[in-house]
């Protein structure tokens, strides 16, 4: 398991963990109390996104050029961080909102987190490790201001808002967790 400890710390895992922890935990201190409306989805994705953009900053390693010539297979380690890290960033919201205020369902979590992590992948794939942030943090943006979802174009892109069970959201996440892991895997992080 030593592999796993140096690739963990390579990757700043555990300065990604104590982001994603300590953004979670407030965001459940604002939700618990009661200021916001009963369905605004604003700040779970608000959540979602930062814990995104944290895990994003491992996308890259200290050293491109030893990642590219290391005698390891990238491809499934790379695949696996990006998976991982959504299923992190998912499972520390959902474990967060077992203890009092509800967020959001289960299905919306892990639809936005897996969408969020495709999109962090991309970025690092075009743009590199250290601006893989960039992509998620756009969209969010853009997801705030775009009008009212009322055509195909508006609802992909504000599918983070979008309920959970609206099938251009499912489909948007669906469609960047693939691009985006299968990017990231098979190219890496850009230099």
């Amino acid at each position: 398991m030593r592999w796993v400890t140096l690739y963990a710390r390579s990757r700043q895992v555990p300065a990604s963990l104590a982001v994603l922890v300590i953004s979670t935990v407030a965001a459940w201190a604002l939700a618990r109390d009661g200021s916001g409306e009963p369905g605004d989805l604003r700040l779970p994705v608000l959540v979602l996104a930062a814990g995104a953009m944290a895990v994003s900053v491992g996308l890259g390693g200290q050293d491109l050029a030893l990642d590219r010539t290391a005698a390891i297979r990238w491809v499934p380690r790379r695949a696996a961080h990006v998976l991982l890290g959504g299923a992190l960033v998912a499972a520390i919201l959902l474990a967060v909102q077992t203890a009092g205020a509800d967020l959001a369902t289960t299905a919306f979590i892990v639809r936005d987190s897996a969408g969020l992590m495709g999109l962090a992948a991309v970025g690092a794939a075009g743009c590199g490790g250290p601006y893989a942030w960039t992509l998620p943090f756009a969209w969010l943006s853009c997801s705030f201001f775009a009008p009212p979802p009322t055509s195909a174009p508006t609802q992909v892109a504000s599918w983070m808002l979008l309920p959970p069970g609206t099938a251009a959201g499912t489909w948007t996440a669906v469609v960047l967790t693939a691009v985006g892991t299968t990017a990231y895997a098979v190219a890496g992080p850009r230099r």
